[in-house]
């Protein structure tokens, strides 16, 4: 080969090999710090805005949506038995709440779309900047692990991560550097939290099968193999205490929970991920655990108890200053676990279009998983059409329960606000009815309204 062809070939194959490893994402902990946000991912095919059609977009959703237009585009799927004895649909205009169709049932059983509730309620009273400190203090001859709610601490930090930005591993490596081979004991602080760690409003069996207790202190959200642990902040100490030991320091004895003197002094530290991260993360993976301590933290920050009862009344609280209507409205816990919650569909779709006005509260609208393509959506509306990739919706799901909640685009580019709720589904297969909520969604992306 030429020399002087040389140089520019190099050149094409390096622009050609970043260009490759780019679209495939092996470039995001270089350019995002782990994987990168939704604002910086290339969209799949399936959520690339088509190529307007000219003669299209002049005919369709290009005027005003006529009274019952929207309703009409979904009363045959409605009407399928699948959804079970009770159903409510509201949809509105994501741009200024106008009403496009409310075929509305009183309030639901929520399941996980309580979750959004949640996250509003979090970023409300938190900001899309904060973050949670896991720290280590003296107090004398004793160190004291001090639980701060960092829902994603881990074990040992997990490269890429966009939440797990926190870990005992690296939290002990600092303080050895600071204590060196003293003996010391160790405690451990779980104050920030009051209340039950537990729910009475939880089924029998919940705990240790699909949550933990829910704790300020714990290390891969209190997970242990597939079960979870009954003692998430104990199971954390005495792992802390481990890691210690093997980094030279003389830990004596187990563990004790303890609470922290106001003349302790600072050893080390270590600080989650930023909130707006975890709402995605948590939203997108419908994560209990991750749910119940954002509950709490709202509350701490708004003055009331971190408790379930706190949290609830915050949430409540944050959504009516919001204008959203709360009719209906009984929180037990944050996750949805609970089948004493109550939330009306009016009330879903309110929030989200409170979501939609709000730049504090973008993270949920970026956390919702994609219809076709990602979280607890990735393997629905494979068969959608063209309306794959255009709903956006929290998921939930109990048994008899189902239920959907985020922004739906129209065919004509129009997004909507939109809750969808079947809470007496117990004689129907759940594929059946998860199917019929699919259809429903789907007969509104692809509703021709707006047409002139």
């Amino acid at each position: 080969m030429h020399a002087a062809w040389v140089l520019p070939l190099l050149v094409l194959v390096t622009l050609a090999s970043i260009t490759w490893l780019y679209v495939r994402g092996d470039l995001n902990p270089i350019l995002c710090d782990g994987p990168c946000g939704p604002q910086f991912v290339t969209a799949p095919v399936g959520l690339e805005p088509a190529s307007p059609d000219p003669a299209r977009a002049a005919s369709v959703g290009s005027g005003p949506i006529t009274a019952g237009e929207l309703e009409a585009a979904v009363a045959g799927p409605l009407r399928s038995d699948a959804l079970g004895g009770r159903t409510s649909l509201v949809a509105l205009d994501a741009r200024d709440g106008t009403v496009l169709a409310d075929e509305s049932d009183g309030a639901h059983v929520p399941a996980s779309t309580t979750k959004v509730l949640t996250a509003v309620g979090a970023l409300a009273e938190l900001g899309p900047d904060a973050t949670f400190t896991t720290s280590v203090v003296r107090d004398g001859s004793r160190l004291v692990l001090v639980g701060g709610g960092d829902p994603y601490l881990s074990d040992v930090r997990t490269k890429g991560s966009p939440v797990e930005r926190a870990d005992l591993a690296t939290l002990a490596a600092a303080t050895a550097k600071q204590v060196g081979d003293q003996q010391v004991s160790l405690g451990y602080d779980v104050s920030l939290f009051s209340g039950p760690s537990v729910s009475p409003a939880w089924e029998d069996g919940y705990v240790g099968a699909v949550v933990a207790p829910v704790s300020p202190l714990w290390i891969d959200r209190g997970r242990v193999g597939a079960a979870r642990s009954t003692d998430p902040a104990g199971d954390a100490a005495r792992r802390f205490a481990e890691l210690l030991r093997a980094r030279g320091v003389d830990v004596t004895g187990e563990p004790q929970q303890a609470e922290v003197p106001a003349d302790a002094t600072r050893v080390a530290a270590v600080r989650s991920a930023r909130l707006s991260r975890i709402v995605e993360q948590f939203l997108a993976d419908s994560d209990n655990e991750v749910a119940e301590v954002l509950l709490r933290q709202a509350a701490i920050a708004a003055g009331e108890p971190g408790s379930f009862a706190g949290g609830a009344k915050v949430v409540s609280q944050v959504l009516r200053q919001a204008g959203v209507t709360t009719e209906g409205l009984v929180l037990y816990d944050g996750s949805g676990l609970s089948r004493k919650n109550r939330i009306a569909a009016r009330t879903l779709a309110e929030t989200m279009v409170e979501v939609a006005a709000t730049p504090r509260l973008g993270s949920v609208l970026s956390g919702l998983p994609v219809g076709g393509f990602s979280g607890t959506l990735e393997n629905r509306y494979d068969r959608a059409g063209d309306a794959r990739g255009r709903i956006r919706a929290k998921t939930g799901t109990l048994t008899g329960v189902h239920s959907l909640a985020g922004v739906v685009t129209l065919s004509g580019g129009r997004p909507v606000a939109f809750a969808l709720m079947a809470d007496d589904t117990e004689q129907v297969n759940p594929f059946e009815t998860q199917a019929a909520l699919d259809r429903v969604t789907v007969a509104m992306a692809d509703c021709a309204c707006g047409a002139r």
